[in-house]
């Protein structure tokens, strides 16, 4: 396990996602981060939540995305997540992208989300026990 971490999950490059340069397109790493979420919320469980969580919306108001150095072909991925910040509506998520076999970082990954009200199209303050499981997420 990376320090700092204590979910990760594994997957392949395939060879779809290489650019002509044979390393991985650029816009990838953000489909990287997008798969690695999936897992953490799956591992973390917060459907336990109940509505609270299954009826929340999130929409995503940053990404950035810092290339260390480029994925090639058929390179395993171990994508790191963690919560790094709950705020009032918002939380602020970190993905770091390593090679699975050498545990070099080839890419750090932040992504802001706010929980939102979908009739209003505004954010709104995440309930209670939401942000409380988020927290402890931060281990």
């Amino acid at each position: 396990m990376r320090e700092g971490f204590r979910f990760s999950t594994r997957f392949r490059v395939r060879y779809s996602e290489i650019d002509g340069q044979k390393i991985v397109f650029n816009a990838r790493y953000l489909d990287y981060a997008d798969v690695a979420l999936t897992e953490f919320w799956r591992w973390a469980e917060l459907d336990a939540l109940g509505a609270e969580w299954s009826d929340a919306e999130f929409n995503v108001v940053r990404s950035t995305v810092q290339y260390k150095q480029p994925f090639r072909f058929d390179d395993m991925v171990e994508a790191f997540v963690r919560v790094d910040r709950v705020g009032t509506s918002s939380m602020t998520l970190r993905i770091d992208l390593c090679h699975a076999d050498t545990r070099d970082l080839h890419a750090e990954v932040e992504i802001v989300s706010v929980h939102l009200d979908t009739a209003e199209r505004r954010s709104v303050p995440l309930p209670d026990q939401v942000r409380a499981r988020l927290t402890a997420l931060n281990g």
